[in-house]
């Protein structure tokens, strides 16, 4: 069977993550710029799929939260300009994938997994070949090096460790 290349169009995919704030709201953040491929035979199953976002393009539409961000105390833009992600395994699980691979954030490269779920395959009036996919999944920020934290008055932490990431992905057939 033939095996096609597929590129995320970013103009129609967006990479989240959520995470909570004093416990009782959630933030949501986004990185603008980002790519990737997939590699893959008709279906999708068993596809090698690669990751990369510019972790100075990360936005809480805050800019004094997105700079802290960005520092040492987080993500260390400076020294480590990029997160990425390379998958291990893609697997059919019912109608829908399990996505297993490594992650990198800030120099650690550790196993995670996320949930996927494969939304159709469409052709657009140009004739490009779309297919669209939900992926989500969490993860602890201090396991990646991402550690900082205050306590509050009441001894609540101001930033939840759980992360949760949500990426909503249109991917483009490549000719």
């Amino acid at each position: 069977m033939a095996t096609s290349t597929w590129a995320i169009d970013p103009a129609h995919s967006e990479i989240q993550f959520k995470v909570k704030h004093l416990v009782i709201t959630t933030v949501t953040g986004h990185f603008k710029e980002f790519s990737g491929s997939v590699e893959a035979e008709e279906g999708f199953e068993n596809a090698s799929i690669a990751f990369e976002a510019a972790v100075a393009s990360i936005s809480t539409n805050n800019e004094q939260r997105d700079g802290h961000l960005k520092s040492a105390d987080f993500f260390d833009a400076e020294n480590f300009p990029t997160l990425s992600f390379a998958s291990t395994s893609f697997t059919k699980d019912g109608s829908d994938f399990s996505l297993k691979g490594d992650l990198t954030i800030k120099g650690t490269t550790l196993p995670v997994t996320f949930e996927v779920d494969y939304e159709g395959t469409a052709t657009d009036p140009w004739g490009n070949v779309k297919a669209g996919f939900e992926v989500k999944g969490k993860i602890n920020r201090k396991d990646f090096g991402l550690a900082w934290n205050a306590i509050t008055e009441a001894g609540s932490a101001l930033v939840s460790e759980e992360v949760k990431l949500i990426g909503n992905i249109q991917l483009v057939k490549q000719a």
